[in-house]
Parts: C-alpha cells; sequence; structure tokens
C-alpha cells in the first residue's frame, strides 16, 4: 500500500494521528492541502502542543470538523512558539511565561 502524500507545515512535519485522520476524509483534506503552509503549521502545533492525550484525540478530531466548518487557522491558539523566522511577540511571550513555559 502507498502512503498518500500530506503536506505538512513549515516548521512541524504532519503527525501520524493527524496524517490518518485527514486521511480518512477526503472534504478535510482537500482543504487542507489549499491551506498555506503556515496555516497547515498552525494546525499542527495547535494539536500537539498539549499535554493529555485525550486533549490530543479532541485536537485532531477538531481539526478534521472546524476545516470542513470553514475554519482557515485554530480559534484562540496564540501561534506556533517553534517558528525560527520571527521573533516571539511580547504578547505571547507574557503568555508563555504565565503557564511556566520558556522560550
Amino acid at each position: 500500500m502507498v502512503k498518500q502524500n500530506v503536506s505538512g507545515g513549515t516548521v512541524h512535519t504532519i503527525p501520524d494521528d493527524l496524517y490518518k485522520a485527514l486521511v480518512s476524509d477526503s472534504k478535510a483534506l482537500g482543504i487542507w492541502e489549499s491551506l498555506t503552509p503556515l496555516a497547515r503549521n498552525e494546525w499542527i502545533c495547535w494539536t500537539t502542543f498539549v499535554k493529555k492525550v485525550e486533549t490530543r484525540k479532541d485536537h485532531v478530531a477538531r481539526v478534521v470538523s472546524e476545516l470542513k466548518d470553514g475554519m482557515r487557522r485554530p480559534c484562540c491558539w496564540i501561534g506556533c512558539v517553534h517558528r525560527k523566522d520571527k521573533p516571539i511577540s511580547r504578547s505571547v511571550q507574557y503568555i508563555l511565561n504565565k503557564k511556566g513555559i520558556t522560550k
């Protein structure tokens, strides 16, 4: 069986659980492929940034449903803190500091 190619983001590659969810829904996959690499990167980071397995499963399912609902990026997300092409804004750094996350 040939593995279907699914685009990743600018920093993140697509994780297996998100890959499986997208290839199982052709509409969501089509929308995913129409996103910019930065938008795909935001979805991947939003999905993988969580700590609990249950939350991650919820995020994976939400990526599929929210893409199909017309969302192009995750709502209320501080943005990917893993990008190296620009510094983290002061407001995002403030949130990270409050959460005890150093960057």
